[in-house]
């Protein structure tokens, strides 16, 4: 019998918390492990807990969601980052799936959504709603990027290292330095989170 997707709760409401909990703790495949009330608290108990899935609101004391996205995926490279929210402006919600999150839907969806996202992302896919694509997406064109640029940057957005790219690739690490280089330049991004997160809201990543 396959063990059931353990789950942590992060939002600053907790008529919210306990919602989802009482949506969640009906699926049989689920098990909410904790709840956390903050970034801080989020970091703090994904560290301790190991959930596979952290269900991530957007907006948090203490830390938001993107800071708190990142610090977990640099200790713990598995968990899968869920992020629920109300709003958001769109740099908000692209700063969170560049620094590593697989998914992002609205509070208002539809708990057959919610669930099945969770299922998606806890089985390695992505989950993004059509709100937050929208909300991501700009309308100036954007940069032009070649298809080995392209190709990169999507692996950058998965965590793929230096090495690994190169690797998947059959290029040198060199080369590859080189080509995120370029990337950067053509997206104006001081680093690798920036560049996806740029990448993002240019709809250069589909999620």
């Amino acid at each position: 019998m396959k063990h059931p997707i353990s789950i942590l709760i992060a939002d600053d409401h907790a008529v919210v918390r306990r919602g989802l909990r009482s949506i969640l703790q009906i699926e049989k495949d689920f098990r909410v492990v904790g709840e956390a009330s903050n970034g801080i608290e989020a970091v703090e108990m994904t560290m301790r807990l190991k959930p596979q899935v952290v269900i991530m609101d957007l907006i948090m004391p203490e830390k938001s969601g993107s800071e708190a996205t990142a610090e977990i995926l640099a200790g713990l490279p598995d968990t899968r980052i869920l992020l629920l929210t109300t709003f958001g402006t769109a740099d908000d919600v692209a700063k969170a799936l560049g620094a590593g999150a697989v998914g992002a839907l609205m509070k208002t969806s539809d708990e057959s959504e919610i669930i099945a996202s969770i299922r998606t992302v806890a089985a390695g896919g992505r989950a993004v709603s059509d709100e937050i694509r929208n909300l991501i997406a700009e309308r100036p064109p954007p940069p032009e990027l070649t298809p080995r640029q392209l190709e990169i940057l999507n692996s950058m957005s998965r965590g793929y290292s230096n090495a690994e790219i190169a690797e998947a690739f059959g290029i040198k690490e060199f080369s590859v330095r080189e080509h995120i280089t370029n990337i950067m330049t053509k997206l104006d991004a001081s680093n690798r989170a920036e560049a996806v997160a740029t990448a993002l809201r240019k709809s250069l990543l589909k999620f």
